[in-house]
């Protein structure tokens, strides 16, 4: 095969996975405080389970989230029912519940992925997967 043709074809291959790497890069930019509020305020996210359910928590515009819809999957079997608040604190999305948790407080980096799905990470290091419902 001539020089020209491979060099040709290896920079053609280096530009897709460029593209590739930024497009996935874009896509899981952390999320601002107006965009934050814009994504969950008057919606309802469905967080995925590790057994394979969704487990829905609706964000009232007025602060209020409720944990009390009915779960998807193998999430029902798991009876969902608390409510509490949130709010955004700079870039984070923050609630307390009444009873999950002990009442503890855990706020929340968002990043948005392709589609409804969102990308969590909790400020204790755990996270997840949800995704954008109604």
């Amino acid at each position: 095969m001539p020089k020209a043709i491979m060099k040709t074809g290896v920079l053609a291959v280096g530009l897709c996975a460029a593209a590739v790497l930024s497009a996935t890069a874009q896509a899981n930019t952390q999320l601002s405080q107006d965009e934050i509020k814009q994504v969950v305020s008057g919606k309802r996210i469905y967080l995925k389970t590790p057994l394979g359910g969704e487990f829905p928590l609706y964000y009232q515009r007025n602060g209020k989230v409720d944990g009390s819809g009915d779960a998807v999957g193998l999430g029902r079997f798991m009876q969902p029912n608390d409510e509490g608040r949130w709010w955004v604190r700079g870039n984070r999305l923050c609630q307390k519940w009444q009873s999950w948790y002990d009442g503890k407080q855990f706020c929340f980096t968002l990043s948005k992925g392709e589609g409804s799905t969102l990308y969590w990470t909790r400020d204790d290091g755990l996270n997840g997967r949800a995704r954008i419902g109604n």
